[in-house]
């Protein structure tokens, strides 16, 4: 082989190694999924504030395939200026907006903490793009963006619309839609009497989110197998 030629071949075969994506990237296209929960003073996530909110980043092992919890964030919010607060939403969550030991923090800091957290974890892992994950995620995304736009954050590390429901994915898998039966379904540990915090649901949402991806792995669900290799 001429010298010239065997230069090319490596110098593609570096390319091409660069261009290898980690199997994290790999399994979600690119994805790097974050488990979110909020906590709000209603359901409109326009006029209504945003209370807590938590975060979960997950981590794969490389040699067993499984993903499972890396690391939570969680924050207590003040009220944006002008917020509606719904009084049977706070009844709801037990929370009381006013009170000075919550240690609540403005909207524009949290989201700026969770999102360099992100970035950071989303460019250790190979990904692209961070998508939330969140048990009737459009709930929770619509408030995350809503503070996003109020905060006049310009770049958000998160799909805007794009997310992974686990009500659709326990449903599917678990034959259960309220996240304390899914995670009664997986075998996780459910306490009725935490859930509505958003540190506590991030988490059960973050395990069964990992329970269900993991099982269809063990299932032979992925990798992903090409028929005609197979055959």
């Amino acid at each position: 082989m001429p010298e010239s030629s065997s230069i090319d071949t490596q110098q593609n075969a570096h390319l091409n190694t660069d261009k290898v994506k980690s199997k994290f990237a790999q399994r979600f296209r690119g994805y790097f999924p974050v488990v979110i929960d909020v906590e709000t003073a209603g359901f409109n996530s326009q006029t209504d504030a945003l209370l807590e909110l938590a975060a979960s980043v997950l981590h794969l092992d490389e040699v067993t395939g499984d993903f499972s919890i890396d690391e939570t964030i969680q924050f207590n919010i003040e009220p944006f200026e002008g917020a509606n607060l719904e009084p049977k939403a706070l009844e709801f969550t037990g929370i009381d907006p006013t009170n000075p030991l919550r240690g609540a923090i403005d909207e524009d800091e949290a989201l700026k903490v969770l999102f360099k957290m992100v970035r950071k974890k989303m460019k250790a892992a190979g990904c692209q793009r961070a998508i939330i994950v969140a048990h009737n995620a459009a709930f929770d995304l619509g408030f995350l963006n809503a503070a996003t736009e109020r905060c006049n954050i310009k770049r958000s590390p998160f799909h805007s619309f794009v997310s992974f429901d686990t009500t659709t994915l326990a449903g599917l898998a678990l034959g259960q839609t309220v996240l304390a039966k899914a995670c009664i379904a997986a075998k996780i540990d459910f306490n009725n009497s935490e859930a509505h915090s958003a540190l506590y649901d991030t988490e059960k949402t973050a395990e069964l989110f990992c329970h269900i991806v993991n099982r269809w792995r063990a299932l032979g669900g992925w990798p992903l197998v090409d028929e005609e290799t197979e055959s």
